[in-house]
C-alpha cells in the first residue's frame, strides 16, 4: 500500500510518497510553462491549482535530444518543475541542497538522480530543478530581451521557489547551499556573479566544472573539436549567432522585422529548434542577468563571498576520449598522437610530448587523455580554486577511486576515475551501477563531508580525516579506505602545464 504525504504551497497543495526512510515529492511547478508566447521569456509566477495535486511522479525533462551518453529524448516545453526529498523523522531548520544537474547544456533532467542517500544521511532537504537547455535556454536573437540567460533565470526561480516554500519541507531557507556537477557547476559559477542569484544561496559545490575561466586547446575536450573558448558567450555575438542559425535553417527569412521574426521563431516546432541545441549551450554576459563574464569577474574576486567546495576527478578525460574517439572508432594512434599535440599546443608540442610519451601509457588513447586530463581539466580547476580562496574559504578535492563503476559504461576502454563518476556515490540511479562495500563506505563518507558543509559552511567533521582548505595547499583525495591529502599540483604536472598554453 503507498503511504502519501501532503504538504500546503503558496500555490496549492501536492501529495508525495513516503518511502524508504524519506519522503519524496516530484514534479512540483515553480514557474509557468515557458510555452507559445512564453517562450525565450523569463519564468513566469505559476499558477495556483484547486485541491491536491499528485507530486508521484516526476516532471518533463527539458527538450533535448537522446545522445550517446544520455538516452532521455523530450518534446515538451512544459518543464519548469522541481524535486523535493526529505528525511522521513520529523524535523524543522534543516540544511537545503539545491542540485544543478549537468548533461553538457543539451541534456539533462532532475530525475535521473536519487539523492535519497544524501539526504537522509546528510539530514538535509535537498531539490532538483528543471530548467531549460540548449537553444530554449541559451538562444538569443537581435531584440530579443534576456537572451542567453533563460536557464540561468530558471534556475533563479527555483532558489525563489526555496526561500519561499522550503520552509513546509522542513527546510532553512536562510541555509542554501547551490550545487552543481559538469554543466550544473558553470551555472553555479554563474550564480556566485549574478545579480539576481543575490541572497539566494548561502554556500556552493563545484563538481568537475569545465571551462569556467581560460580558453582550452584544440582536442583537449574532445578530439577533433577545435580550440574553445570560456564557456560564456557575449550577447551581441549570440544574438548574430541566434539570427544566422534561424535564416541559415529557414525559421526566418534574413533582414526582416525583428518582432515579427521572433513571432515566427516562437512557432517553430520544438523538433525543429533541437536540431541546433548543441550550438546554444554557452550563457551570454552583458545585459542585466549576467552583466560580466564569470570568467573575468572571479578571478578578479567580483563575485559574493562564501564558502566554497569544488574539485575535479582523477581521470577527467578518459570519459570523452573513450566515448568519441575510441567507442567513434576513431582511437588516438601513434600516428596520429603528434598531430593532435602540434594542433593543441603549437611550438610547445614536443616538450608536451617528451613529458606524456605515448609508449609510457598502455595506449595512445590514455596518454592522450592524461594530457586533458591535466591541462583542460585539472590546470583550469586549480587555478579557479587558488583564486576563490584568496578571497574566500574554500575547500578542494579529487574523486580518485580508478575502480568506479562508470555511469556511462565503456566497453574495452579503462575508465578509471572519470568525468561524473563521483555522481554514483551521491546518488542513485534507476538501472544504474552497483557499489562494492568499500565504495559504500566511501559514498557515506563523501555524503557526510556535503552535508557537513551545507550545514556549517565547512566539510570537516570529527568522525572524519580532517579536511584543510586549499589555501594551505591541500586537495582531499577521496578513494576506497583512503581519504587524505594528494600533490595534486605534482600528480598533474601544474608546474608544466603554467607555462604552457
Amino acid at each position: 500500500m503507498t503511504r502519501h504525504a501532503t504538504v500546503r504551497l503558496g500555490s496549492g497543495a501536492v501529495r508525495g510518497r513516503r518511502l524508504d526512510g524519506h519522503l519524496s515529492f516530484r514534479g512540483i511547478p515553480y514557474a509557468a510553462p515557458p510555452v507559445g508566447e512564453r517562450r525565450w521569456r523569463p519564468p513566469a509566477p505559476v499558477e495556483p491549482w484547486p485541491g491536491i495535486r499528485d507530486a508521484t511522479a516526476p516532471g518533463n525533462p527539458a527538450p533535448q535530444s537522446a545522445q550517446s551518453f544520455a538516452d532521455v529524448a523530450s518534446l515538451d516545453e512544459d518543464c519548469l518543475t522541481l524535486d523535493v526529498t526529505v528525511p522521513e523523522a520529523s524535523g524543522t531548520g534543516r540544511p537545503v541542497m539545491v542540485w544543478l544537474h549537468g548533461g553538457g547544456g543539451t541534456n539533462g533532467s532532475a530525475a535521473a538522480y536519487d539523492p535519497r542517500r544524501l539526504a537522509v544521511t546528510g539530514d538535509l532537504v535537498v531539490v532538483a530543478p528543471n530548467f531549460r537547455l540548449g537553444v530554449f535556454g541559451c538562444f538569443g536573437y537581435p531584440g530579443l530581451p534576456d537572451g542567453g540567460t533563460f536557464g540561468l533565470r530558471d534556475q533563479q526561480a527555483a532558489l525563489r521557489w526555496v526561500r519561499r516554500e522550503i520552509a513546509r519541507f522542513g527546510g532553512d531557507p536562510a541555509n542554501v547551499t547551490l550545487v552543481g556537477g559538469s554543466y550544473g557547476a558553470l551555472m553555479v559559477a554563474a550564480h556566485l556573479v549574478a545579480p539576481g542569484s543575490a541572497g539566494l544561496f548561502h554556500r556552493a559545490v563545484l563538481q568537475s566544472g569545465f571551462a569556467v575561466t581560460g580558453s582550452t586547446p584544440a582536442h583537449t575536450f574532445i578530439p577533433g573539436v577545435p580550440e574553445l573558448p570560456p564557456r560564456w558567450i557575449p550577447a551581441a555575438e549570440l544574438d548574430r549567432l541566434g539570427a544566422a542559425t534561424a535564416a541559415e535553417h529557414g525559421w526566418v527569412a534574413p533582414g526582416g522585422d525583428p518582432e515579427t521574426a521572433l513571432a515566427r521563431l516562437r512557432r517553430v516546432p520544438v523538433a525543429d529548434l533541437l536540431q541546433a541545441s548543441a550550438d546554444f549551450i554557452r550563457p551570454a554576459f552583458g545585459g542585466p542577468a549576467l552583466p560580466e563574464s564569470p570568467a573575468e569577474a572571479l578571478p578578479a574576486g567580483r563575485f559574493r563571498r562564501m564558502p566554497l567546495m569544488l574539485g575535479t576527478t582523477r581521470d577527467e578525460a578518459r570519459f570523452f576520449v573513450g566515448l568519441f574517439a575510441d567507442l567513434a572508432g576513431s582511437p588516438v594512434t601513434a600516428e596520429s598522437y603528434p598531430r593532435l599535440l602540434a594542433e593543441a599546443f603549437g611550438d610547445a608540442a614536443d616538450e608536451v610530448a617528451a613529458r606524456y610519451a605515448f609508449d609510457r601509457f598502455p595506449t595512445p588513447s590514455l596518454a592522450w587523455a592524461q594530457v586533458c586530463t591535466d591541462r583542460a581539466w585539472a590546470r583550469p580547476a586549480w587555478e579557479l580554486g587558488q583564486a576563490l580562496a584568496a578571497r574566500t574559504d574554500t575547500w578542494f578535492y579529487e574523486f580518485a577511486d580508478r575502480d568506479a563503476p562508470p555511469l556511462v559504461p565503456l566497453p574495452g576502454f579503462p575508465t578509471g576515475a572519470q568525468h561524473s563518476s563521483e555522481l554514483v556515490y551521491q546518488f542513485d540511479f534507476p538501472g544504474g551501477p552497483s557499489l562494492s562495500a568499500a565504495q559504500h563506505r566511501l559514498a557515506d563518507r563523501m555524503n557526510r563531508y556535503w552535508a557537513a558543509f551545507a550545514a556549517h559552511g565547512d566539510p570537516a567533521r570529527a568522525d572524519l580525516p580532517a579536511w584543510p582548505t586549499v589555501d594551505s595547499g591541500h586537495v582531499q583525495s577521496l578513494a576506497p579506505e583512503r581519504i587524505g591529502g594528494t600533490d595534486y599540483a605534482a600528480e598533474h604536472r601544474l608546474d608544466f602545464w603554467a607555462r604552457v598554453r
